[in-house]
């Protein structure tokens, strides 16, 4: 885990819609390159030179930690920074930080994937994860939901996802435009199309937290048990390591005891409304 920022060239870039992209990143140092080892779940603090860092879920696989992808939404001073750069430039990493989703513990379970908005940046990770080490999981159920029709990305990766052996993705939008092919409503509402069979399932869900307000509730009335469920939280992370305080969420920090967190130990702020 690095303390001071890595130099990384960004060696290829995607723009995923109008505000969203992706920034491929390479370790410049051959050193930093062999050591960076990471899980899927965790983050790193990507740093802009002379403007700021912020933390950006790693989202490729774990198993080519040579090349580290990065799906940024343009928000603030230092993405809008970001997304001015091109392949070529250099930037900082610091990281990786956090703990990430537990997958060894979900070996031969069911795995039902929630996510909501940009929500699915962090836990593409998970999916490549499952996919390529196919054998150990059972049914994989990717759901996905967002406000608008076209702040869904990565159509065509849902496309192929959707085509693999005992793996389903159901999409849906609160307000789908005339082209929309899927579900028009709320995410939970697609809950029934899963198929969950509550006994065998690990939930990972990530997105706004009025979304996975309304997941639990309607997966744990299913029979889903609360520690089957597994969140990752967004909080305000400025250091990475649990010092600056900006994250720290009742005894926890954020940062450092997450961004991953069995439902059961969040529950009791999860459940105050603005906390």
């Amino acid at each position: 885990m690095a303390q001071l920022p890595m130099s990384a060239e960004i060696v290829g870039r995607i723009e995923e819609s109008p505000t969203i992209f992706t920034l491929r990143l390479r370790l410049t140092e051959d050193h930093a390159r062999e050591a960076y080892r990471f899980a899927p779940g965790q983050f790193n603090m990507v740093y802009l030179y002379g403007v700021g860092e912020v933390p950006i879920s790693i989202v490729s696989d774990p198993s080519g930690p040579a090349l580290l992808d990065h799906t940024i939404r343009a928000v603030g001073r230092v993405t809008q920074g970001l997304a001015r750069l091109q392949q070529g430039d250099r930037i900082g990493l610091r990281g990786p930080f956090g703990r990430g989703w537990p997958l060894r513990e979900a070996e031969g379970h069911d795995i039902l994937v929630v996510t909501g908005g940009l929500g699915c940046a962090p836990i593409v990770a998970v999916i490549n994860y499952i996919l390529m080490r196919r054998e150990r999981f059972g049914r994989l159920t990717i759901i996905q939901g967002v406000k608008h029709a076209e702040e869904l990305i990565w159509r065509e990766r849902y496309a192929y996802w959707n085509t693999l052996p005992d793996t389903r993705v159901l999409l849906a939008a609160d307000h789908g435009g005339p082209l929309w092919p899927f579900h028009v409503g709320l995410v939970t509402e697609v809950f029934d199309e899963a198929q969950i069979t509550p006994a065998n399932t690990v939930v990972m869900m990530c997105g706004p937290e009025g979304m996975m307000h309304a997941g639990i509730k309607n997966l744990t009335a299913r029979g889903v048990a609360e520690e089957r469920i597994h969140l990752s939280m967004e909080r305000s992370m400025h250091c990475g390591v649990g010092q600056c305080g900006h994250c720290q969420y009742g005894a926890s920090f954020v940062c450092r005891d997450g961004p991953v967190f069995p439902y059961p130990r969040v529950k009791e702020l999860f459940q105050v409304r603005g906390y």
